[in-house]
Protein backbone atom coordinates (compact mmCIF):
# COMPACT_ATOMS: atom_id res chain seq x y z
CA UNK A 1 0.00 0.00 0.00
CA UNK A 2 1.44 3.66 -0.64
CA UNK A 3 2.13 5.79 1.77
CA UNK A 4 0.90 9.24 2.10
CA UNK A 5 2.28 12.51 4.47
CA UNK A 6 -0.75 11.65 6.30
CA UNK A 7 1.04 7.87 7.55
CA UNK A 8 4.59 9.01 8.24
CA UNK A 9 4.06 10.90 11.06
CA UNK A 10 6.33 13.26 12.84
CA UNK A 11 8.82 11.84 15.82
CA UNK A 12 7.24 11.14 19.00
CA UNK A 13 3.39 11.63 17.50
CA UNK A 14 1.63 9.15 19.35
CA UNK A 15 -1.72 7.46 17.00
CA UNK A 16 -3.84 3.95 17.59
CA UNK A 17 -3.35 2.42 20.09
CA UNK A 18 -0.81 5.33 21.43
CA UNK A 19 -2.98 7.47 21.88
CA UNK A 20 -5.19 5.71 24.06
CA UNK A 21 -2.74 5.12 26.73
CA UNK A 22 -2.65 7.37 29.71
CA UNK A 23 -0.34 10.07 29.29
CA UNK A 24 2.63 8.79 31.59
CA UNK A 25 2.44 5.14 29.87
CA UNK A 26 2.42 6.91 26.66
CA UNK A 27 5.28 8.77 27.22
CA UNK A 28 7.05 6.30 28.45
CA UNK A 29 6.30 3.92 25.13
CA UNK A 30 7.23 6.87 23.02
CA UNK A 31 11.04 7.52 24.24
CA UNK A 32 10.76 3.00 23.86
CA UNK A 33 9.81 4.21 20.02
CA UNK A 34 6.95 1.17 20.52
CA UNK A 35 5.03 3.26 18.22
CA UNK A 36 8.00 2.94 15.53
CA UNK A 37 8.10 -1.08 15.19
CA UNK A 38 10.82 -0.66 12.47
CA UNK A 39 13.38 -0.73 14.71
CA UNK A 40 13.42 -3.55 17.02
CA UNK A 41 12.15 -5.29 13.24
CA UNK A 42 15.70 -4.47 11.60
CA UNK A 43 17.42 -5.51 15.12
CA UNK A 44 15.96 -8.53 15.07
CA UNK A 45 16.27 -10.14 11.49
CA UNK A 46 20.29 -10.58 11.50
CA UNK A 47 19.85 -12.73 14.54
CA UNK A 48 16.99 -14.74 12.84
CA UNK A 49 19.05 -14.78 9.92
CA UNK A 50 21.90 -16.67 11.94
CA UNK A 51 19.30 -19.45 13.50
CA UNK A 52 18.08 -19.86 9.92
CA UNK A 53 21.42 -20.12 8.17
CA UNK A 54 23.02 -22.41 10.37
CA UNK A 55 20.22 -25.21 9.22
CA UNK A 56 18.64 -24.66 12.23
CA UNK A 57 15.55 -22.56 11.81
CA UNK A 58 12.80 -24.29 10.95
CA UNK A 59 12.83 -26.21 13.98
CA UNK A 60 13.99 -23.77 16.11
CA UNK A 61 11.55 -21.28 16.18
CA UNK A 62 11.27 -20.86 19.91
CA UNK A 63 14.84 -19.36 20.19
CA UNK A 64 13.43 -17.28 17.43
CA UNK A 65 10.65 -15.63 19.55
CA UNK A 66 13.21 -15.35 21.95
CA UNK A 67 15.27 -13.17 20.08
CA UNK A 68 12.49 -11.00 18.59
CA UNK A 69 11.30 -10.74 22.63
CA UNK A 70 15.12 -9.52 23.13
CA UNK A 71 14.90 -7.21 20.29
CA UNK A 72 11.90 -5.33 21.10
CA UNK A 73 13.33 -4.92 24.80
CA UNK A 74 16.76 -3.86 24.11
CA UNK A 75 15.70 -1.41 21.03
CA UNK A 76 13.51 0.15 23.41
CA UNK A 77 16.44 0.23 26.23
CA UNK A 78 18.97 1.65 23.59
CA UNK A 79 16.03 4.56 22.70
CA UNK A 80 15.95 6.02 25.91
CA UNK A 81 19.41 5.47 26.31
CA UNK A 82 20.20 7.72 23.31
CA UNK A 83 17.35 9.81 24.35
CA UNK A 84 18.86 10.56 27.65
CA UNK A 85 22.33 11.59 26.62
CA UNK A 86 20.97 13.09 23.02
CA UNK A 87 18.14 15.39 25.07
CA UNK A 88 19.75 18.44 24.40
CA UNK A 89 20.61 17.95 20.82
CA UNK A 90 17.30 16.62 20.60
CA UNK A 91 15.84 20.29 21.38
CA UNK A 92 17.37 21.50 18.24
CA UNK A 93 15.77 19.37 15.10
CA UNK A 94 12.46 19.82 14.23
CA UNK A 95 11.78 15.99 14.28
CA UNK A 96 13.07 15.16 17.20
CA UNK A 97 11.79 18.78 19.08
CA UNK A 98 9.08 16.76 20.96
CA UNK A 99 10.25 13.58 22.17
CA UNK A 100 9.59 13.24 25.79
CA UNK A 101 12.79 13.71 27.36
CA UNK A 102 13.54 16.78 24.85
CA UNK A 103 10.47 18.49 25.82
CA UNK A 104 10.69 17.59 29.38
CA UNK A 105 7.60 15.22 29.86
CA UNK A 106 9.62 12.52 31.40
CA UNK A 107 12.19 13.33 33.71
CA UNK A 108 15.78 11.20 33.71
CA UNK A 109 14.79 9.75 36.90
CA UNK A 110 11.88 8.20 35.44
CA UNK A 111 14.26 7.50 31.86
CA UNK A 112 16.17 5.56 33.91
CA UNK A 113 13.84 3.54 35.94
CA UNK A 114 12.03 2.49 32.43
CA UNK A 115 15.48 2.09 30.92
CA UNK A 116 16.36 -0.76 34.73
CA UNK A 117 12.84 -2.42 33.66
CA UNK A 118 13.48 -3.35 29.72
CA UNK A 119 16.55 -4.06 30.25
CA UNK A 120 15.56 -6.72 33.19
CA UNK A 121 13.85 -8.10 29.85
CA UNK A 122 16.53 -8.57 28.35
CA UNK A 123 18.36 -10.30 31.03
CA UNK A 124 15.16 -12.71 31.10
CA UNK A 125 15.68 -13.43 27.02
CA UNK A 126 19.84 -13.80 28.06
CA UNK A 127 19.28 -16.26 30.59
CA UNK A 128 17.63 -18.83 27.80
CA UNK A 129 20.71 -18.60 25.61
CA UNK A 130 23.82 -20.71 25.57
CA UNK A 131 26.81 -19.56 27.86
CA UNK A 132 28.88 -18.64 25.04
CA UNK A 133 25.79 -16.52 23.11
CA UNK A 134 25.21 -14.86 26.50
CA UNK A 135 29.03 -13.98 26.71
CA UNK A 136 28.69 -12.87 22.99
CA UNK A 137 25.39 -10.54 23.76
CA UNK A 138 27.16 -9.30 26.65
CA UNK A 139 30.47 -7.61 24.76
CA UNK A 140 27.84 -5.76 22.57
CA UNK A 141 27.24 -3.34 25.45
CA UNK A 142 30.23 -1.18 25.35
CA UNK A 143 28.95 -0.48 21.84
CA UNK A 144 25.37 0.36 22.90
CA UNK A 145 26.53 2.74 25.08
CA UNK A 146 29.02 4.54 22.92
CA UNK A 147 26.85 4.85 19.77
CA UNK A 148 24.90 7.87 20.90
CA UNK A 149 28.19 9.68 21.26
CA UNK A 150 29.31 8.75 17.60
CA UNK A 151 27.32 11.18 15.66
CA UNK A 152 29.88 14.05 17.61
CA UNK A 153 32.90 11.62 16.98
CA UNK A 154 32.67 10.56 13.29
CA UNK A 155 31.50 11.04 10.04
CA UNK A 156 29.96 7.37 10.16
CA UNK A 157 28.34 6.76 12.73
CA UNK A 158 25.95 5.03 10.51
CA UNK A 159 28.83 2.12 10.50
CA UNK A 160 28.74 1.80 14.37
CA UNK A 161 25.17 1.77 14.15
CA UNK A 162 25.70 -0.92 12.16
CA UNK A 163 27.99 -3.18 14.26
CA UNK A 164 25.48 -2.57 17.11
CA UNK A 165 22.41 -3.37 15.03
CA UNK A 166 24.09 -6.57 13.35
CA UNK A 167 25.35 -8.04 16.40
CA UNK A 168 21.97 -10.50 16.65
CA UNK A 169 23.58 -12.18 13.88
CA UNK A 170 27.38 -12.84 15.97
CA UNK A 171 24.75 -14.26 19.30
CA UNK A 172 22.54 -16.06 16.54
CA UNK A 173 25.15 -17.93 15.35
CA UNK A 174 26.91 -18.47 18.57
CA UNK A 175 23.78 -19.85 20.14
CA UNK A 176 23.35 -22.38 17.53
CA UNK A 177 26.70 -23.60 16.40
CA UNK A 178 28.44 -23.10 19.80
CA UNK A 179 30.87 -20.49 17.95
CA UNK A 180 31.33 -18.26 15.12
CA UNK A 181 32.97 -19.56 11.83
CA UNK A 182 34.13 -17.53 8.37
CA UNK A 183 30.03 -18.24 7.49
CA UNK A 184 28.85 -16.39 10.55
CA UNK A 185 31.47 -13.56 10.30
CA UNK A 186 30.39 -12.73 6.83
CA UNK A 187 26.55 -12.71 7.63
CA UNK A 188 27.42 -10.01 9.97
CA UNK A 189 29.66 -8.41 8.02
CA UNK A 190 26.78 -8.23 5.33
CA UNK A 191 24.24 -6.67 7.89
CA UNK A 192 26.76 -3.47 8.79
CA UNK A 193 26.62 -3.20 4.86
CA UNK A 194 23.24 -3.35 5.30
CA UNK A 195 22.24 -0.98 8.21
CA UNK A 196 25.13 1.67 7.01
CA UNK A 197 22.78 1.93 3.73
CA UNK A 198 19.07 2.37 5.22
CA UNK A 199 20.60 4.95 8.34
CA UNK A 200 22.19 7.06 5.04
CA UNK A 201 18.62 6.88 3.58
CA UNK A 202 17.10 7.61 6.96
CA UNK A 203 19.77 10.29 7.89
CA UNK A 204 18.62 11.96 4.61
CA UNK A 205 15.41 13.71 6.43
CA UNK A 206 17.77 15.29 8.81
CA UNK A 207 20.75 16.69 6.78
CA UNK A 208 19.57 20.59 6.65
CA UNK A 209 19.35 20.07 10.88
CA UNK A 210 21.93 18.19 11.32
CA UNK A 211 24.11 20.47 9.46
CA UNK A 212 22.72 23.56 11.49
CA UNK A 213 23.56 22.09 15.04
CA UNK A 214 26.92 20.12 13.77
CA UNK A 215 25.39 16.29 14.23
CA UNK A 216 27.65 14.47 11.87
CA UNK A 217 25.79 11.46 9.61
CA UNK A 218 27.30 9.10 6.25
CA UNK A 219 24.27 11.49 4.22
CA UNK A 220 26.20 14.23 4.89
CA UNK A 221 29.65 12.60 4.22
CA UNK A 222 28.25 11.31 0.97
CA UNK A 223 26.75 14.77 -0.21
CA UNK A 224 25.58 14.47 -3.32
CA UNK A 225 26.32 10.79 -4.10
CA UNK A 226 24.25 9.52 -1.44
CA UNK A 227 22.47 6.88 -4.46
CA UNK A 228 25.66 5.90 -5.17
CA UNK A 229 27.30 5.23 -1.90
CA UNK A 230 23.76 3.30 -0.51
CA UNK A 231 24.10 1.62 -3.55
CA UNK A 232 27.91 0.12 -2.86
CA UNK A 233 26.94 -0.68 0.46
CA UNK A 234 23.71 -2.61 -0.70
CA UNK A 235 26.09 -4.52 -3.67
CA UNK A 236 28.78 -5.48 -0.47
CA UNK A 237 25.91 -6.70 1.96
CA UNK A 238 25.12 -8.79 -0.92
CA UNK A 239 27.99 -10.17 -1.71
CA UNK A 240 29.30 -10.80 1.55
CA UNK A 241 26.04 -12.88 2.33
CA UNK A 242 26.91 -14.54 -0.85
CA UNK A 243 29.94 -15.66 0.87
CA UNK A 244 28.27 -16.66 3.55
CA UNK A 245 25.76 -18.81 2.02
CA UNK A 246 28.04 -20.35 -0.45
CA UNK A 247 30.09 -21.82 2.89
CA UNK A 248 27.16 -22.76 4.27
CA UNK A 249 25.71 -24.71 1.03
CA UNK A 250 28.42 -24.15 -2.04
CA UNK A 251 26.12 -25.11 -4.60
CA UNK A 252 25.32 -22.25 -7.49
CA UNK A 253 21.35 -22.65 -7.11
CA UNK A 254 21.44 -21.68 -3.36
CA UNK A 255 22.97 -18.26 -4.40
CA UNK A 256 19.83 -17.83 -6.40
CA UNK A 257 18.14 -17.46 -2.98
CA UNK A 258 19.19 -13.77 -2.67
CA UNK A 259 17.84 -12.47 -5.74
CA UNK A 260 14.54 -11.22 -4.17
CA UNK A 261 16.01 -9.34 -1.70
CA UNK A 262 18.69 -8.21 -4.45
CA UNK A 263 15.77 -6.68 -6.62
CA UNK A 264 14.38 -5.46 -3.28
CA UNK A 265 17.42 -3.24 -2.11
CA UNK A 266 17.93 -2.29 -6.36
CA UNK A 267 14.75 -0.53 -6.53
CA UNK A 268 15.33 1.31 -3.12
CA UNK A 269 18.57 2.56 -4.46
CA UNK A 270 17.37 2.91 -8.46
CA UNK A 271 13.81 4.97 -7.17
CA UNK A 272 15.31 7.06 -3.83
CA UNK A 273 14.10 10.41 -4.27
CA UNK A 274 17.04 12.59 -2.09
CA UNK A 275 15.13 15.25 -1.82
CA UNK A 276 12.30 14.23 -0.85
CA UNK A 277 11.27 14.67 2.88
CA UNK A 278 8.96 11.24 2.58
CA UNK A 279 10.39 8.96 -0.04
CA UNK A 280 13.68 8.55 1.98
CA UNK A 281 11.39 7.42 5.31
CA UNK A 282 9.26 5.00 3.09
CA UNK A 283 12.43 3.26 1.72
CA UNK A 284 14.17 3.47 5.26
CA UNK A 285 10.92 1.67 6.25
CA UNK A 286 10.59 -0.63 3.47
CA UNK A 287 14.03 -2.59 4.89
CA UNK A 288 11.16 -4.81 7.32
CA UNK A 289 10.11 -6.24 4.49
CA UNK A 290 14.31 -6.86 2.91
CA UNK A 291 15.01 -8.38 6.06
CA UNK A 292 11.98 -10.80 5.70
CA UNK A 293 12.79 -11.50 2.49
CA UNK A 294 16.92 -12.09 3.66
CA UNK A 295 15.25 -14.45 6.30
CA UNK A 296 13.25 -16.51 3.97
CA UNK A 297 16.59 -16.86 1.82
CA UNK A 298 18.39 -18.26 4.86
CA UNK A 299 15.62 -20.55 5.42
CA UNK A 300 15.63 -22.02 1.98
CA UNK A 301 19.15 -22.28 2.40
CA UNK A 302 19.61 -23.88 5.92
CA UNK A 303 16.66 -26.33 5.92
CA UNK A 304 17.65 -27.76 1.96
Amino acid sequence: MTQTAHDIVPDSEARGLMARLPTGARNLALIARFDRPIGWWLLFWPGAWAVALSGNGLANWAMILWLLLGSIAMRGAGCVWNDMVDRDLDRKVARTASRPLASGAVSMKQAGLWLAFLCLIGLVVLLQLRWEAQMTALSSLALVAAYPFMKRITWWPQAWLGMVFSWAALVGWVQMTGGLNLAGALLYGGSICWVIGYDSIYALQDREDDALVGIKSSARAMGAHVRAGVGGFYGAALLLWAGAIWLARPEPLALLALLPIAGHLAWQVVTLKEGDGLDPLIKFRSNRFAGALMFAACVVVGAS
